[in-house]
C-alpha cells in the first residue's frame, strides 16, 4: 500500500512537473489553435470527398453525430459554425482548393506530433518529407473512417430492419440507437488515441505503455467537458463579452482544456515508463 502510494506520488509529481517546466501550457495553446485551424479544412475535405463519392448527405449526419457526443453548451456554438462552413456545397474535390484543405488539416497532425514528442521526451530523427507524408496519411485515414461511418449510416438502418423481420426479439433494442452512437464515438476516439500515441511521436512504445495515459485522457475529457458545460450553463459571460466571437472563444477554450488533458496523458505515460525503468535498474 505504502509502496503504491509512493509510486503514485512520484509518477504524478514527475508528470505534472515536466508538463509545467517544458511549457506544457504554451504547447496546449498551440495545439488548441492548430486544432481550430485544422478542423474546418478537414471537414471541408472529408465532406467534399464524401459528396464526390455520393455520400454527402450521410457525411453531414456523421458531423452531427460527432458533435452530439459533446455537451450541448459546448457542441451548440462549435457545431453551428461547422454547419455554416459545410452548407457551402463543393464539387471541387480534385481542385487545388480542397487539396490545400487537406494540407492545412495535416498541420494539426504536426501540432499533435510536436506535443507528444515533448511529452515523451524524444527527439525527432525522421525527415521533414517523411513526417509530412505521414501527416497527410493520418488525414486520409481519418477521412476514410469518416466515410466508413457515413456508409454505416446507410447500411445500419437497412440491416436493422431486416434483422427485426426475422428476429422479433431484437425490436425492443432498436430504440437504443443513441446509445450505439456513443459507443461508436468512443471506439473511434480510443482507436484514434492509440494510433496517435503509438505512431505519431518518435521512439517506440507498446500498447501497455500508452494505456494509462489514454484512460486518463478519456476520463479527463469527460470531466473537463462536463465542468466547462456546467460553467457555460450557469455563469456564461461569453456572449456579452465577445459578442459575435463568442462561439469561437468557446471553441478555443474548450479545445485548450482538451489539449491540456491530452498532453498530460502523454506525460503520465512517460513518467510511468521512467518509473518502470528506474525500478528495473534498481532490481
Amino acid at each position: 500500500m505504502v509502496r503504491g502510494l509512493t509510486a503514485l506520488r512520484q509518477i504524478t509529481g514527475e508528470a505534472f512537473g515536466h508538463f509545467n517546466s517544458d511549457d506544457g501550457w504554451a504547447m496546449a495553446s498551440h495545439l488548441a489553435i492548430s486544432a481550430i485551424m485544422a478542423l474546418f479544412p478537414f471537414m471541408i475535405f472529408a465532406v467534399a470527398l464524401a459528396s464526390f463519392l455520393g455520400a454527402g448527405a450521410y457525411a453531414d449526419e456523421v458531423v452531427h453525430l460527432i458533435f452530439e457526443t459533446l455537451p450541448e453548451e459546448v457542441a451548440g456554438p462549435i457545431g453551428a459554425e461547422v454547419d455554416k462552413v459545410l452548407k457551402v456545397r463543393r464539387s471541387d474535390i480534385l481542385t487545388f482548393g480542397v487539396v490545400g484543405a487537406a494540407l492545412f488539416a495535416s498541420n494539426g497532425v504536426e501540432a499533435l506530433r510536436l506535443s507528444l514528442n515533448r511529452a515523451y521526451r524524444v527527439g525527432e530523427q525522421r525527415s521533414f518529407i517523411r513526417l509530412r507524408v505521414q501527416s497527410l496519411g493520418f488525414v486520409l485515414i481519418a477521412t476514410a473512417g469518416f466515410l466508413t461511418l457515413s456508409l454505416l449510416l446507410v447500411v445500419a438502418p437497412v440491416a436493422a430492419e431486416l434483422a427485426a423481420r426475422h428476429m422479433e426479439w431484437i425490436k425492443p433494442y432498436l430504440g437504443t440507437i443513441n446509445m450505439w452512437s456513443y459507443v461508436i464515438a468512443v471506439v473511434v476516439l480510443v482507436a484514434a488515441l492509440i494510433t496517435m500515441h503509438l505512431w505519431l511521436p518518435g521512439g517506440h512504445r507498446t500498447l501497455t505503455d500508452i494505456m494509462p495515459g489514454i484512460v486518463f485522457t478519456l476520463i479527463g475529457w469527460i470531466a473537463g467537458s462536463s465542468l466547462f458545460a456546467a460553467y457555460l450553463a450557469r455563469f456564461n459571460s461569453y456572449a456579452s463579452t465577445y459578442a459575435g466571437l463568442a462561439s469561437i472563444m468557446i471553441a478555443v477554450v474548450f479545445l485548450y482544456i482538451v489539449s491540456v488533458i491530452f498532453i498530460l496523458g502523454a506525460e503520465i505515460n512517460a513518467a510511468i515508463m521512467h518509473y518502470r525503468g528506474r525500478r528495473t535498474v534498481a532490481d
